[in-house]
């Protein structure tokens, strides 16, 4: 298993698949998988038993995972891919744009 270069709260867009083109924040990862679920993206339709919570039950509509490998880092608007580099000041690996080769948050 290979360091997952996105993380929890980054904005990516779907590069394939059939949600491409669609963009959203990552909500959260299954790192054994390689999957992420991302808002908005991916809407699979769900059957749920009448519970306390839904009493009616019914289909209800969520988001399901997508590989990690169909999405890309969104940076200003455009897709980026993402590297890692030593920071010299503070001793710590942090991830930068490949583009840019700014650090990214």
């Amino acid at each position: 298993m290979s360091k997952l270069k996105l993380k929890k709260g980054d904005t990516v867009k779907v590069i394939s698949g059939e949600s491409r083109g669609q963009e959203g924040k990552i909500v959260s990862i299954d790192t054994k998988k390689e999957r992420a679920i991302v808002e908005g993206v991916n809407m699979i339709s769900k059957h749920t038993k009448p519970s306390a919570k839904n009493a009616n039950g019914g289909i209800v509509k969520q988001e399901g995972s997508i590989h990690i490998s169909n999405l890309m880092f969104l940076e200003g608007g455009k897709t980026v891919r993402i590297g890692r580099k030593l920071n010299e000041k503070t001793g710590k690996l942090e991830r930068i744009s490949n583009k840019t080769k700014a650090a990214i948050k």
